[in-house]
């Protein structure tokens, strides 16, 4: 995907969010570190655009509900989880830039439960590659993009990468 398919996946999404949850009341974007926070950001600006009213963003921390925590470091980085509203009675949006095993949506999901009860909580993710290890599955997809677990899905952004692509790559090419 380049620029211009990854804004038309991205304005598809947010007009399924607006469409999904009759409005823009009560719904709360929270991007999961990293790639997810900008594009949490860029769905907030659309939903602007369509309905004329910012929705919150928030930033979630998923570091300490890792299941893999152990194996990742020793002494992880934490960074901070911040959300600009209560999430209890809120249609929570977790967005996230690419769905592979489930892993991490399952820690953003006990991440977003710590911090109150939402009325509902729902993932959005750029990228949906399959090869689910957990019982997860994204509310909104921007592209379904089939993979081989030998190959990996770099999403790349303005904001983190100083890029605008989905490339698929093999171990190798990292």
């Amino acid at each position: 995907m380049d620029g211009t398919q990854i804004r038309r996946a991205l304005k598809r999404i947010s007009h399924e969010i607006v469409e999904s949850n009759r409005g823009t009341e009560d719904v709360v974007l929270a991007g999961i570190r990293t790639r997810g926070v900008p594009l949490a950001k860029r769905l907030a600006q659309l939903i602007e655009e369509i309905e004329g009213i910012r929705v919150p963003v928030g930033i979630l921390d998923i570091s300490l509900y890792r299941d893999d925590l152990s194996s990742v470091a020793e002494q992880p980085v934490l960074n901070h989880t911040s959300m600009p509203v209560e999430v209890t009675g809120k249609n929570v949006v977790l967005v996230d830039d690419v769905l592979f095993t489930g892993r991490t949506a399952r820690a953003a999901l006990d991440a977003i439960m710590d911090l109150g009860r939402p009325a509902r909580i729902q993932l959005a993710v750029l990228i949906d590659r399959g090869h689910r290890e957990l019982p997860i599955r994204a509310d909104y997809v921007g592209k379904n993009l089939p993979t081989s677990t030998r190959e990996i899905v770099a999403v790349r952004l303005q904001e983190t990468d100083q890029d605008e692509r989905v490339l698929i790559l093999e171990h190798q090419d990292l």
